[in-house]
């Protein structure tokens, strides 16, 4: 992951100021970054989305093929995560450097969307034990300037809510072979329903307190972070603990309590920024990445 480097009188300026709850860049230890938000930015895939959070900035792209069901699962459609860390988003990535870290961000997308209820992969089903659709989710970092996880999260609830299923007819003739017919209308089409998708709360321990929305200095400060998935309606779905240092007892339940409040009402600005943007439709002018 991207680092900076601090001196000591920094870090303490820092770890001071956090106590305090007053940040470097004036926000309290519970207020985020402003984040941008934009639906529909690739015209070549079935859902996108751009969001730069901070100086952190993350381009998803979800592609609906037509696959197997799993063995496990016949009559369930499936998600894949491809993460690619640009080159361009620091120098650390370069040749294979952004590959751990790329694993280790599709490796908690996988697990956080292995939760029952996430997504209704029920829905992606086209004919049980035969054909249903894959959702194939590329994520591109293209500036890293911290909280990685949570812009991650963010980008691909939009990107899901975007994104758009051509409908499909399973027809049997008289012999009992099966053949799908897809719809031609372009608007005839399937939408996922996000409601229940989780979004990712970063809560960076610094000093005995801790922040959500650490930037790239806080980071630097902070020896343990937190990762919460966390519903729409407080829910707690998923927990993974990063960095080397330790977290006691007392603080864990103190940050999960922090990551439910601080996580649902990031889920209902989401939402709301969605809907808006929806119901713009094709008259909203496109102004971010590739617009």
């Amino acid at each position: 992951m991207a680092a900076v480097r601090l001196s000591e009188a920094e870090k303490l300026y820092i770890v001071h100021g956090v106590q305090e709850d007053l940040r470097v860049d004036g926000r309290g230890c519970e207020d985020y970054r402003c984040a941008e938000v934009e639906t529909d930015v690739v015209s070549n895939t079935s859902g996108s989305a751009r969001v730069k959070l901070g100086h952190t900035d993350i381009l998803v792209g979800v592609k609906a093929e037509m696959g197997t069901p799993k063995l496990e699962k016949p009559d369930e459609g499936y998600l894949e995560f491809f993460v690619d860390c640009s080159a361009n988003a620091t120098p650390e990535f370069e040749g294979r450097g952004g590959e751990e870290l790329g694993t280790e961000i599709a490796n908690t997308l996988y697990r956080i969307f292995s939760s029952e209820g996430s997504v209704d992969l029920k829905s992606l089903c086209i004919n049980p034990r035969e054909h249903c659709w894959v959702l194939y989710v590329d994520v591109l970092l293209l500036e890293c300037g911290g909280n990685l996880f949570d812009a991650i999260s963010i980008a691909v609830k939009a990107a899901l809510f975007n994104t758009r299923i051509p409908k499909v007819r399973v027809l049997e003739d008289e012999e009992g072979s099966k053949e799908i017919e897809l719809s031609d209308d372009p608007y005839d089409c399937i939408r996922l329903n996000v409601d229940d998708v989780p979004c990712i709360v970063t809560l960076s321990k610094i000093g005995y307190r801790h922040v959500v929305d650490a930037t790239l200095q806080e980071e630097a400060c902070s020896l343990a972070s937190l990762l919460i998935a966390v519903t729409s309606k407080g829910a707690l779905t998923c927990m993974k603990k990063i960095g080397k240092g330790s977290l006691d007892p007392e603080s864990i339940f103190e940050m999960m309590e922090t990551g439910k409040r601080v996580g649902k009402s990031l889920h209902i600005s989401l939402q709301k920024i969605l809907d808006e943007e929806e119901s713009l439709g094709t008259t909203r002018q496109k102004v971010g990445f590739l617009g």
